[in-house]
């Protein structure tokens, strides 16, 4: 991607060191959010909510139906009214089966359905935010948003709610059966509320900032790990391997510490199972004193015993979603902060440009990613349509800023700077951007085919014309003794094509393009003197009738350019032609007697 990076925003692994103190995330904020995704979904909630109620139901008259056995046919021996009675429980609980796997299936397909939306939200968010926040995220983080964060939400979606429902109207259902069946029993058993909330209180309080910075740790890991995979053969060049796998294995130690702190403060779990045990084991004593007063029967005690298992059991339950639901919201959370970022925008009054010539004025330029730290300064130039204009001087004296400006890809912090006329702050950036062909130093290639990745520059460009472009840049020839010709597949970036190869597609690309302003922008930097010079000819046809700019440190390859603007310093000390620039011998002079004089 084209463009200077801020020298305040790092990217790759420092940036993801450098990230701010992680702050407690607005949890009831973002739950409210996701709410929202489920309103297109209330006709399916209501089939789920009715077949949660239905089990509950089944649950508890089943559960009725045991005590009533123990009382009126085990302790009298009827074993025939015991085999009735059974199979009605049996045919019970098989409808309750059905009914949970309606729920199951319903809630599962609802959850994809918003996972999906949520990862295509995000995703064209993505394509649509200006280059200035990819200079300032890594993309590694961005990746664990678009799979582990989704996938996180998916699963409390999928399994959680569904718990949800179920854990409530059973928590609601049994507490009326328990009351009906014994209110002294009941009245004792709802010690067990106040001592529940009380633990999920302090552990979702203790848990909620470690589930953030656990999702964040994540991120960053994952970024490092692209970025070393993608740097290889630079590690294992300059022999970092135990540079590189230490601070990997710090990463990853602050990842585990994270995650366990995590999962240890909110494992609600054993302190649940332990308080339900202690109330179970003083209701018992409690329901056998009642048996030997004669108020209560052995059935009665046995039914509530039951009652109380399956009213703690979901109340355990809705204790331990809090440990799923806040790694979902932490992933919510970072999934919402994408889909906020402003999208890259026009101005209210910029105009479409069905066609431009490709006049270019530039008067009093500065551009800055700070207002106190400029750049570009005082840039002035003009470029008549049809011109080719070089751009050179030392690195990092702004010549891609210059060019970076001219895509749109950045705004200008003041001056004109005037396409055909008109400030480039007034045209949309889509037909801006769709006038200009670039070649990149570089360049990037998809993991598809030749045929395809040169007919990026033009999607709806026949075979024949995409071939027509490859030999226009020289590069049908190489392309023909691959084995497979145009429909070989290239790796990721194009590493089975070497560096000059792949430059030659990028070229074929833009030429198929057919774009009024072309920018080449280190183009022929990686490609051998032999391959240069075969392609220079049919770079003058590509440029021919079009404005060009070329950034190119080589000199010689700038010879015949119309202007060349001298840039140093972030600014243009120099315009002219090869000849006249040469005649001053001022600062041009020198850079070509740098590259020449020996």
């Amino acid at each position: 991607m084209m463009g200077p990076k801020p020298p305040h925003a790092p990217s790759g692994k420092h940036n993801a060191r450098l990230k701010a103190p992680i702050k407690p995330q607005d949890s009831k904020g973002t739950f409210r959010r996701l709410l929202n995704y489920l309103q297109d979904s209330w006709k399916r909630l209501l089939v789920v909510f009715f077949a949660v109620t239905i089990s509950t139901i089944i649950t508890i008259v089943g559960t009725r139906l045991s005590g009533v056995a123990v009382d009126h046919y085990i302790m009298t021996g009827d074993l025939t009214g015991l085999a009735i009675i059974c199979v009605i429980m049996l045919i019970m609980y098989l409808l309750s089966t059905i009914a949970n796997y309606a729920q199951q299936f319903l809630m599962i397909d609802m959850a994809q359905n918003i996972s999906a939306q949520l990862r295509s939200q995000l995703f064209n968010r993505l394509l649509t935010l200006p280059l200035t926040f990819f200079d300032t995220h890594n993309s590694g983080d961005l990746m664990s948003r678009l799979t582990n964060d989704v996938d996180n939400v998916n699963t409390t979606l999928s399994q959680n709610i569904t718990q949800f429902f179920s854990g409530v109207i059973n928590v609601g259902g049994m507490f009326i059966a328990m009351v009906i069946l014994s209110p002294r029993l009941t009245a004792f058993a709802m010690l067990v509320i106040p001592l529940t909330l009380l633990v999920s209180k302090i552990i979702i309080k203790l848990s909620r900032r470690y589930f953030s910075q656990y999702q964040r740790s994540l991120g960053q890991l994952n970024g490092y790990i692209e970025e070393m995979i993608s740097g290889s053969k630079v590690v294992l060049l300059f022999h970092q391997q135990k540079h590189v796998a230490k601070e990997f294995a710090a990463i990853n130690d602050k990842l585990q510490r994270n995650f366990a702190l995590a999962q240890t403060f909110s494992a609600m779990g054993p302190f649940m199972s332990f308080i339900n045990n202690l109330i179970y084991v003083l209701i018992t004593l409690l329901g056998a004193y009642f048996i030997m007063q004669g108020h209560l029967t052995v059935g009665v005690v046995f039914t509530f015993l039951l009652y109380m298992r399956n009213f703690s059991r979901p109340l355990n339950s809705l204790a331990d979603l809090f440990n799923t639901i806040q790694s979902a919201l932490a992933g919510a959370e970072r999934i919402f902060e994408i889909i906020d970022e402003p999208p890259e925008k026009d101005w209210q009054q910029a105009q479409e440009l069905s066609f431009i010539r490709g006049d270019i004025m530039a008067r009093s330029v500065n551009f800055g990613y700070t207002p106190n730290q400029l750049i570009l300064k005082e840039a002035s130039f003009s470029v008549k349509a049809g011109q080719t204009v070089a751009i050179v001087g030392p690195t990092g004296a702004g010549k891609t800023t210059i060019i970076s400006l001219l895509t749109g890809f950045y705004r200008k912090n003041g001056g004109e700077l005037l396409i055909d006329g008109q400030d480039i702050d007034q045209i949309t950036r889509r037909s801006l951007r769709s006038a200009i062909g670039i070649v990149l130093q570089d360049t990037f290639l998809f993991s598809e085919s030749i045929m395809d990745n040169i007919r990026y520059g033009r999607l709806n460009a026949t075979e024949a014309e995409v071939i027509e472009a490859a030999k226009l840049a020289n590069a049908h020839n190489f392309i023909m003794q691959l084995e497979q010709g145009y429909h070989t597949l290239l790796t990721e970036g194009g590493q089975n094509l070497s560096q000059g190869q792949r430059q030659l597609i990028a070229i074929a690309r833009a030429i198929l393009a057919d774009p009024a302003l072309l920018i080449l922008d280190e183009a022929t930097s990686s490609i051998d003197t032999r391959t240069e010079m075969l392609i220079q000819e049919s770079l003058l046809r590509l440029m021919k009738g079009r404005t060009s700019f070329v950034i190119a440190h080589r000199l010689s390859t700038i010879k015949t350019a119309d202007q060349i603007l001298v840039v140093n310093d972030g600014r243009i000390v120099e315009s002219g032609t090869h000849q006249s620039l040469l005649a001053q011998k001022g600062f041009y002079h020198q850079l070509y007697q740098s590259q020449f004089s020996g």
